[in-house]
Formats: C-alpha cells, sequence, structure tokens
C-alpha cells in the first residue's frame, strides 16, 4: 500500500486489498472512499468486499465509482459531501490514484485556489493541469 498525502486530512492511493483496512486505520484515517469501479478489477476487490474489511477495521466505506475520463457532477458532488462529513482523515483509492486525485481538487475547487490543488497533486506525481478548466468549472458551480 502507498499512502499519497494530498493534505493532512486527506490521502489518496493505488488500489489496496482488504488485508490493508486494518493498516489504514492504524494510520489514523476514519473514511474510505472507493473511487474505482467494480468492473475494473477482480471480484475479490469488488465493493461488497471491501466495504466488509472496511467495517471490521472500524472504518467509515464509501463507494463512489469513478470512470476515467468522465468525471460525472454526481462524482464530485459525493466526494464533495463525503470530505465534509468524514469526521477524520480521508482515505481514497483507484487504479493509480490519479482519478482520486483529480475528484478531489474537482469537489475542492471554489474553497481553494485552481493553482493549489494543481500543485498539491503535482507533489503527489499526478498532472491534473488537463483538468484545470473542469476544476474552474466546479468552482464556479459550488
Amino acid at each position: 500500500m502507498e499512502i499519497r498525502p494530498l493534505t493532512q486530512t486527506h490521502a489518496v492511493s493505488p488500489q489496496i486489498g482488504p488485508e490493508d483496512m486494518a493498516a489504514i486505520r492504524a494510520a489514523g484515517f476514519t473514511t474510505v472512499i472507493n473511487n474505482r469501479p467494480d468492473g475494473e478489477i477482480p471480484s475479490d476487490l469488488h465493493t461488497p468486499v471491501m466495504a466488509a474489511a472496511a467495517a471490521a477495521a472500524g472504518l467509515r466505506f464509501v463507494a463512489n465509482p469513478v470512470v476515467g475520463g468522465a468525471i460525472t457532477e454526481a462524482n464530485v458532488a459525493l466526494q464533495r459531501e463525503v470530505l465534509d462529513t468524514a469526521g477524520g482523515p480521508v482515505f481514497a483509492y483507484c487504479a493509480s490514484g490519479n482519478r482520486c486525485s483529480i475528484v478531489w481538487a474537482m469537489a475542492n475547487a471554489g474553497r481553494r485556489p485552481t493553482d493549489e490543488l494543481i500543485a498539491t497533486a503535482a507533489r503527489c506525481g499526478y498532472n491534473l493541469e488537463p483538468f484545470r478548466d473542469r476544476i474552474d468549472g466546479f468552482a464556479v458551480q459550488g
């Protein structure tokens, strides 16, 4: 498992397994967001399996599947709602962490400058520059 902290209260990661949930909890996270659609992964990593493992570790689990290149307003709204109600640090995962960082930036649009959101993701190895206009668009909406 590779934890990539975007902020002190939000980290992203490439794909994790059920066995990682206890370590995520031990690292201080309270909520896990799955940004990966089940159709991309083997059944032993599907949402019900991961949700059960998170519950067993004492974590809140939220499925918000994001299709690469097709992030919806509903994806952004749910991500923002989870971030706003988490009550503690949030850990999000997808295939590489990239989609998690993109939807995180869109969910924080208007709350932080777009340049800051893009730079934050870049420090973790994610290039959000191609999404600048969409991030700005959510700043206007939010």
